[in-house]
Formats: C-alpha cells, structure tokens, sequence
C-alpha cells in the first residue's frame, strides 16, 4: 500500500506523523492564531450575555431565549454572505466592516435593554447583531488550507481547529457570566463588542497571511456549479451532517439541565456538559495526531454511525453517573465528525469558496443547535427530561440516513474541486508539501 511522508514546513526534514507542533512551526501560523482566538472568543459569549442580559430586563427566561434564538438564526442564515464575499473581496476588505457593524449592533441591542424598550426593537435588533457577527473560525481554516494544502498536516489543522472551537465555548460562556454576574448584567454584551473590535481588527491587519483572492466565475466554472458555494451537493450534505451535530450540542444543554434538575442536583448540569466537552476536546487532540490511511469519506461515515449510536442511548440512561458515561462517549464522537468534515472541504471545493463553504457549516451547527433548545425545552417541559434527549437522537439519526445514501457526492471528481496546479490548491503559496514513498 502507498503511504506518504510529511515535509517539516520549518526545515524540511521528512516525517512520518503530522503532529501539532509540526503544524505551529508553519512561518507565520502564530500571527494569525493569536488575534484570531481572541476574535473568535466573543462568538461564544453572544448566546449567554444576551440571555443574561434581557432576563434581567424583562424578567422572563423566554423572552430572553427568543431573542437569542433571533440572533443565533439570522447568523445561521446571513453569515454565509459575509464568507462569500471574504472569498470574492478578501477577508480584510469584509471583516473590518463586519466587526464596526457588530460592536455598533451589540451598543444598540445593550441600551435598548436597559432602557426598557419594546420588545419589538430588541428582535429587531437582533437581526443585525446575529448576522454581522465576524466569522473568524473559517476564515482561520481558510488561511489554513491556503498555506497547508492537500498534505496530512490539513487534517491536522482541522483537529486543531476543533480544539480551539471547543475550548472558546469552554471559556467564553465562564468569562461572559462572571461578567453579568459579578460585574453589571451588560458586562458580558460590552466585553463581547469591544472584544469582537479589537481581535476582528488585529485578525484583519494580518494581510501577509490572508488567502489570494479567486476570481468567483472561474472557480465556479471549475466546480461545475454555479451561484453559492451550497450549490455543491457534497457541501450540502456536509451541511446536513453538521446540523446533525448542532442538535447534540443544543439538545444537550437543555437537556442535561433538565435532567440535573430532575434527579434533585441541579448544579450538576455544568459538570455533566463539562464532561461532554471534555470527551470532544480529547477526541480532537489524538484525531489530529494519527497518520491516518483510511478515506476520509468512509471516516466521516464510520464516525457519524458512532455519534448517532451513542446520542441514542442518552435517553435510556437511568441516572447521572450512567448520563456522564453516555454523554463522554458521545462527545468522543462529536470531533471526529467534525474534523473529517471540514477536512473534505478542501477536495470539494474551489480556493474561491472555501470561507463561505466553512460558514455553512459553521451555520448549520448554529442553526441545529437553535432549533434542539427550543425543541428540546419543549419536550422536556412536556414530557420530560428525558424527552429532550429524542432532538440529538432523531436529528444525528436523520442526518446520517442523508451521509449514507449521498455518500458519493462527498468524493471529488477528477482530484478533486479544491486542488489548483500546486498543493496549496492552487494560490502557489503551499508550505507543507507532500513527497510519496512507497511503502508495502
């Protein structure tokens, strides 16, 4: 069988494993890794400043939700916008704009809050809020596959880039409640504008990093396809996958919560979840490490069927302890999901779509996480806590019959959609490099 061998960006010495730091040793990783962590930090703070934030004000959990849920939705749907014209315009020319918005959008949101207007204007506001909010993560994967390509150190990246989603949605709700609590209940709402400027800006200025430009009409043409990058059947499926994985995260912090309250130790829920996403986070740190020669079409397969079978056992589980089980195990799943399918991004789609390919998916978890809290409270309230846990079940269940009859439109034609006349995918700016050796 043929393997290859990795070539160390920094020096190039030959490797057999891509490890992470390989991967951070890439010339100048760290000037775009730094401000984008603190860019993307807010994203995860927006959902919980915003509940904290209008229950205060108005004094109802269901008014607050509903305005989150606004604006978690407008950015499910209009954020992909933003990431199609990063890939026409470039990131800087659409991010500064972008965070101005935001942090003007959030000011608006904040003092309508405190000052007791309608709640029509809060929706209203909303609106703006969700959609400008910057999409730092694709456009950190984008700046990836540019620089990376087709090597084994892009799964690699796609492993690291899972981590530090999941430890912003570790940190950031922490910051931002510590804020509105122990500050003032707008702290976490202002901490997040002022922190979406400042990283949005500093993320911008590193232009020396940012992907070339792809005129749109020729990497269209080259893809087959025609309008949005969701016009690619796989990057639709993908998308399907991911709203799966966005009712596990949603169904779950309903869910647990329920639960917790239910068994008579409601402080539990915070472990419970912790626990999840500590499964996630370790199941990315050794995804990103292993050499891997399986397809990762038939991974993204294999590792979907695991996730749905685990989210399905949630239901049954009879008490903390074996819901802390189920819930570690399911978040072992979640990762390599994931990283897989950011991972096949690259193959199928032009250099000229790729933020806008990662915003959809970054969307569809948003949008799957949105729509299982409110399902999942619905449920829960109705029938409950266990109830809750049927979101995750039928939505990973419904998303994988989708993986499965589709699965041929996740494998590239003719090499694939991503791949230009060099390995970077075409922009001539690929560092990793990779160099067959035959091996039996």
């Amino acid at each position: 069988m043929a393997s290859t061998v990795t070539v160390d960006p920094s020096d190039g010495r030959p490797t057999k494993r891509p490890g992470y730091g390989q991967l951070l040793r890439t010339p100048r990783a760290w000037t775009f890794l730094l401000p984008g962590f603190a860019a993307r930090l807010p994203f995860a703070m927006l959902t919980i400043s915003l509940v904290l934030l209008v229950q205060h004000t108005t004094g109802s959990y269901g008014v607050a939700g509903a305005v989150a849920a606004v604006a978690g939705v407008s950015m499910a749907l209009l954020a992909p916008q933003a990431g199609k014209l990063a890939d026409r315009f470039g990131q800087r020319a659409v991010l500064v704009p972008g965070v101005l918005l935001h942090s003007a959008a959030v000011a608006l949101l904040t003092v309508l809050a405190l000052t007791g207007a309608p709640l029509w204007t809060l929706f209203a506001a909303a609106v703006p809020t969700g959609a400008s909010v910057p999409q730092i993560g694709p456009m950190v994967r984008s700046r990836w596959a540019a620089r990376l390509g087709d090597t084994p150190l892009a799964g690699t990246a796609a492993a690291f880039e899972s981590v530090t989603d999941e430890l912003t949605f570790v940190l950031g709700p922490v910051i931002a409640t510590a804020l509105c609590t122990g500050v003032h209940p707008a702290a976490g709402l202002a901490a997040e504008g002022a922190l979406s400027l400042l990283g949005g800006l500093l993320f911008a200025a590193q232009r020396s990093t940012q992907p070339e430009v792809t005129p749109r009409p020729a990497a269209v043409r080259a893809s087959g396809t025609s309008g949005s990058a969701l016009s690619i059947t796989g990057v639709r499926v993908l998308a399907v996958a991911f709203l799966g994985i966005g009712t596990v995260f949603g169904g779950l912090q309903v869910s647990l919560t329920a639960f917790a309250e239910e068994a008579g130790h409601p402080g539990m829920n915070g472990l419970l979840y912790g626990i999840f996403a500590a499964g996630n986070t370790l199941a990315g740190i050794v995804y990103g490490v292993v050499a891997w020669s399986v397809p990762p079409q038939r991974r993204l397969l294999v590792g979907y069927a695991a996730l749905a079978v685990t989210a399905s056992t949630l239901w049954a589980m009879p008490s903390l302890a074996p819901l802390a089980v189920a819930g570690l195990l399911t978040g072992l799943c979640v990762a390599p999901a994931l990283i897989t399918g950011y991972t096949l991004i690259d193959s199928l789609v032009p250099p000229g779509a790729r933020t806008e390919s990662f915003t959809w998916l970054t969307g569809a978890v948003a949008l799957g996480q949105a729509g299982a809290v409110t399902a999942s409270g619905t449920l829960a309230d109705a029938f409950g806590a266990r109830a809750g846990f049927a979101v995750p079940l039928g939505g990973t269940v419904l998303a994988l019959v989708v993986l499965v009859a589709l699965r041929s439109r996740l494998v590239p034609k003719s090499g694939g959609a991503g791949r230009g006349p060099v390995a970077s995918g075409g922009t001539g700016r690929g560092i990793g490099h990779r160099t067959p050796a035959a091996v039996d």
